[in-house]
């Protein structure tokens, strides 16, 4: 069974329900099912309140640290993220946690497809975003764990990674080019800074406006405290190298051996992502992936 499938399906009558039970001031009478994504199913109300619902185990501490964190990082950031302003608890029907957050209107990378002016744009509002994220120190970031998924421990990520690149490779085989990449970063050594980190910052979740602007992240599971390059895969995945200094300009400087975690990262994303789109006959985002691969092997 693929990593991905779910344990619990949550359809639109048990969203209903549990919604009208917790949350009776809203109205759930129609409601509009908006996607699902490994690890989640979300269903959005007629005010455009969109209620997460864990798809399986696995997910659950990453929806306990939103619906505690998150809250408290919503008025602080220059673009929306999910507010976690209705938190659900587990009852005998549905026994995990859930939460909804007002609607973050945008479109997903994959969908919007974005020109190359576009994508400058977004390389600045995305470098503004994350460098206002990585100074924050709100009173909750002590609570979080350090990296707790190794995702800037090469030691561990670069063997991960080529194994996703053998996963992805009879849809796109990069490995020769991806090889000398991968060995140099193998030899980095751990970095010991952490900041505040979205922690899966791929091409599912950065959303963008009609007019190509960052309208929002989502998704913040894997919120940790950890090293900035984990936060990095799009520079390398999203960005031609002048989208690249862009972002460069709105973030501030970032070292090499940042940059190539970061690009090791982007690697092991988008192989994966390819691979899960390809399953699902998601044809735009096993595309975007594809590309996405493609960037991340150029200089």
């Amino acid at each position: 069974m693929p990593e991905w499938d779910s344990e619990i399906e949550i359809g639109e009558d048990l969203a209903r329900s549990l919604i009208r039970e917790q949350f009776p001031q809203l109205d759930a009478t129609a409601l509009r099912r908006l996607g699902e994504g490994w690890d989640n199913t979300v269903w959005v109300t007629s005010e455009n309140i969109a209620f997460r619902f864990p798809r399986r185990a696995i997910a659950l501490p990453g929806v306990q640290r939103e619906i505690a964190v998150l809250p408290e990082l919503a008025s602080r950031l220059p673009v929306p993220i999910p507010d976690a302003a209705y938190p659900g608890a587990p009852t005998a029907r549905f026994p995990w946690p859930w939460f909804g957050s007002r609607l973050i209107e945008g479109t997903e990378i994959a969908l919007a497809q974005p020109d190359d002016r576009q994508r400058d744009q977004l390389a600045h509002d995305l470098g503004v975003f994350l460098r206002s994220l990585h100074q924050l120190q709100p009173p909750s970031i002590d609570e979080l764990e350090c990296d707790p998924l190794g995702r800037a421990d090469m030691s561990a990520r670069v063997p991960r990674t080529r194994a996703a690149l053998e996963h992805v490779a009879p849809l796109c085989d990069l490995r020769d080019l991806a090889d000398p990449i991968l060995s140099a970063a193998e030899t980095l050594p751990p970095d010991d800074e952490h900041v505040l980190a979205h922690g899966d910052l791929n091409l599912r979740h950065a959303l963008i406006s009609g007019a190509g602007r960052l309208a929002g992240v989502i998704d913040w599971g894997d919120m940790c405290r950890a090293p900035r390059s984990i936060d990095l895969p799009l520079y390398w995945s999203l960005f031609e190298p002048d989208a690249r200094a862009t972002f460069q300009a709105a973030y501030g400087h970032l070292t090499y051996a940042t940059l190539a975690r970061g690009r090791v990262l982007a690697l092991f994303f988008d192989a994966t992502l390819a691979v899960y789109a390809d399953d699902k006959g998601m044809q735009h985002l096993k595309r975007a992936a594809l590309q996405g691969l493609k960037r991340s092997v150029t200089d």
